[in-house]
């Protein structure tokens, strides 16, 4: 759908579609989500081949960060779905008595979902399972540097809705741009800082309101308490997972300067029980999606100090499990995000300063605390402001449908997943319901001492 009057078109019917109210029905949504379901399941090969050819996803990665949680989000909103979407009966102020205040959500209308290329499938389809169990009408723009799985993620939907429900939009920037400038009522994109706020400008000229999934540079902080082989595992597992393409991926890791030496190497112990002493040749390593992604983590290596790793193949798209030190807050690899299979240590001296450190940066998408020190993890909890995250682990507050997921500052606004991603495709709205009886002249004209009395006694 490459014809800007074609985009215009699909909106319009959708509009006029949603405006028949048939989306508001419960059993309208849970059919829908049904539909959406088996329409994965049927295509599950076809999904698996995609995410092979676009960045040589093995299949059991494919299973656990795409197709496994999509239909985890499904089936957690078919279950909870009546839940969610009932009105909260809120308490009515004596000033207010008699009456019922109910807040009472309903969808948005029409809602543009713009999908990233590293997680290209669950990525797509995860926000739009909120959108269609609040009730709204949605497009879909896959990333075109995924197109294998931009084709399946359009067969996909084409199965489950017909297109005056939800429909995909595939393309480049420039399908991109035209659908921003149709005026959804609601934007949901997961991508970098940068295009964020291309997406931000453009809803801004029709007031549209958004919800950003962005990135960051996501710290680690291990403490000399910590279990350095499972936090080493843990740290691996979370920054090689799909070559270190993840949003929430442990960007760098500031560890306590007395273990830092002994962490290294159990990191490097982790990787290749993982990968093997041969990455390349493993099934379970993924790929660079580009060229032009390859090149810019080819400059982060630029003069780096090596601990471990740094083997890298153009005509592959490999990049081997790398460690660097001699890190400082002013190295090249500390300038950007690196969603790479890359991973500075920075060693530090007391919590304080490690404190300091991330704080002194945008605040991240996610952050990661390793220690036996209870009371240590609470500070780090406190005094560093991060979209979501985890102690002792890294990556896995993501499989929890009912944590939200979402940023802060430059790393995002808004939030997904479960309930939290019903709420953002829908509107609170306040309602208040009087009777006829017991009309209270109090608040009407004309005014006199008397009133005023007692108005102060309602308002103080």
């Amino acid at each position: 759908m490459e014809n800007p009057s074609q985009h215009e078109e699909l909106v319009a019917r959708q509009r006029e579609w949603f405006g028949r109210g048939e989306t508001r029905s419960l059993s309208f949504r849970g059919a829908a989500l049904a539909s959406l379901e088996r329409a994965v399941l049927g295509a599950e090969p076809r999904i698996l081949e995609a995410l092979r050819s676009d960045l040589r996803k093995s299949a059991f990665e494919a299973h656990m960060t795409e197709i496994g949680l999509v239909l985890a989000e499904i089936r957690h909103a078919r279950r909870h779905l009546r839940r969610w979407a009932k009105p909260t009966r809120v308490g009515t102020p004596l000033a207010l008595w008699p009456g019922r205040c109910r807040v009472v959500p309903e969808p948005r209308g029409v809602c543009l979902v713009i999908a990233p290329w590293n997680y290209p499938f669950q990525l797509a389809l995860a926000p739009l399972v909120s959108a269609i169990a609040a009730g709204n009408c949605a497009v879909v723009k896959p990333s075109e540097l995924a197109p294998a799985t931009s084709e399946i993620v359009a067969a996909v939907i084409a199965e489950a809705f017909p297109a005056e429900h939800v429909a995909v939009a595939e393309g480049g920037v420039e399908t991109s741009t035209a659908l921003l400038g149709l005026g959804f009522d609601l934007v949901f994109f997961t991508g970098s800082a940068a295009v964020g706020r291309i997406v931000m400008r453009a809803a801004a000229e029709h007031l549209t309101p958004v919800v950003l999934e962005l990135g960051g540079k996501s710290p680690c902080i291990v403490d000399a308490t910590a279990d350095l082989e499972v936090t080493a595992r843990r740290i691996a597992f979370g920054k090689l997972l799909n070559a270190g393409q993840t949003c929430v991926a442990p960007d760098y890791v500031l560890v306590q300067a007395e273990v830092s030496e002994a962490f290294v190497a159990a990191l490097r112990r982790a990787s290749v029980a993982m990968y093997g002493e041969h990455p390349q040749a493993s099934p379970d390593y993924a790929r660079i999606i580009n060229r032009r992604h390859f090149d810019r983590i080819m400059r982060l290596l630029d003069g780096a100090e090596i601990a471990f790793g740094g083997e890298t193949d153009a005509a592959d798209l490999y990049v081997a499990p790398t460690a660097l030190v001699g890190v400082t807050g002013e190295s090249l690899c500390m300038q950007e995000e690196i969603f790479g299979p890359i991973l500075p240590v920075l060693p530090y001296g007391a919590p304080d300063e490690a404190i300091r450190f991330v704080n002194a940066r945008p605040k991240p998408l996610a952050a990661y605390f390793f220690t036996r020190d209870r009371s240590l993890a609470e500070r780090f909890l406190g005094e560093i402001a991060f979209g979501g995250g985890c102690v002792n682990d890294t990556i896995m507050h993501l499989a929890h449908p009912e944590l939200p997921f979402g940023g802060v500052g430059e790393s995002g606004m808004g939030a997904c997943h479960g309930r939290a991603g019903l709420d953002a495709f829908s509107h609170r709205k306040s309602v208040l319901h009087k009777p006829f009886a017991f009309d209270f002249k109090l608040r009407y004209p004309p005014a006199s001492e008397g009133k005023l009395r007692w108005l102060k006694r309602f308002t103080r």
